[in-house]
């Protein structure tokens, strides 16, 4: 496993104190999430406070203390939702590989993951806000990690000569490439055919690197 920056090391993985068990308690917990979500975009990270997420969920504001310590942990809850999400796609991917039409099957999964990074703002601001402290940067890194071990498991068949260790990082390069691109594509474009364009480029760009990945 590649070395953990110095700013990572020793540092407290942020979690919920509990996470609901019973449905009532669930739908609670998810109103609060996404509340989360729209405070943040609205106001984002700096003024997000637990007073405004607790009257947009309709909750007291001591119910977000019973799941989250402070709203460091609370964004990072978001993160963990965000990662899922991507996890299901590369896994869907990772079953089509190596298939010899996998450009066109990481065509289809950047489409997929520019059109919810296009979408909803607020995964671009849960993006910006984990990097706030190295607690909440090394919390995202440890929620990653699933998804890298997926993508890892993509590289293998195309670079199979690879160690292990060696693809993984592969993977974080390309991950944290891909989102950092699409959300260059979001900002930057002034319309739907710059953004498309802006897209384009970016699967240019990954499809070059896998490539010459696979022919070494």
């Amino acid at each position: 496993m590649p070395a953990e920056p110095a700013d990572m090391q020793g540092q407290e993985i942020l979690l919920p104190r509990r996470r609901p068990a019973q449905q009532r308690s669930r739908e609670r917990y998810s109103r609060i999430l996404g509340a989360a979500r729209a405070v943040l975009v609205d106001v984002g990270f700096e003024s997000f406070t637990f007073d405004e997420v607790a009257k947009r969920a309709e909750v007291p504001i001591g119910t977000l203390y019973q799941f989250f310590a402070n709203k460091y942990v609370l964004i990072c809850e978001l993160d963990r939702e965000d990662t899922a999400s991507t996890i299901g796609e590369l896994g869907r991917f990772a079953d089509l590989v190596p298939a010899l039409q996998w450009p066109d099957f990481l065509d289809e999964l950047i489409d997929h993951l520019a059109s919810m990074w296009r979408a909803d703002p607020s995964r671009r601001a849960v993006w910006h806000a984990v990097q706030a402290t190295p607690a909440t940067r090394a919390t995202a890194a440890d929620t990653e990690r699933p998804m890298l071990d997926v993508l890892a498991t993509v590289l293998e068949p195309l670079a199979p000569l690879v160690p292990a260790e060696e693809r993984r990082s592969m993977a974080g390069l390309l991950i944290h490439t891909v989102v950092s691109l699409l959300n260059y594509a979001v900002t930057s474009a002034k319309d739907e055919d710059t953004f498309n364009s802006t897209v384009a480029e970016i699967k240019r760009m990954i499809v070059a690197y896998l490539f010459a990945v696979a022919t070494g």
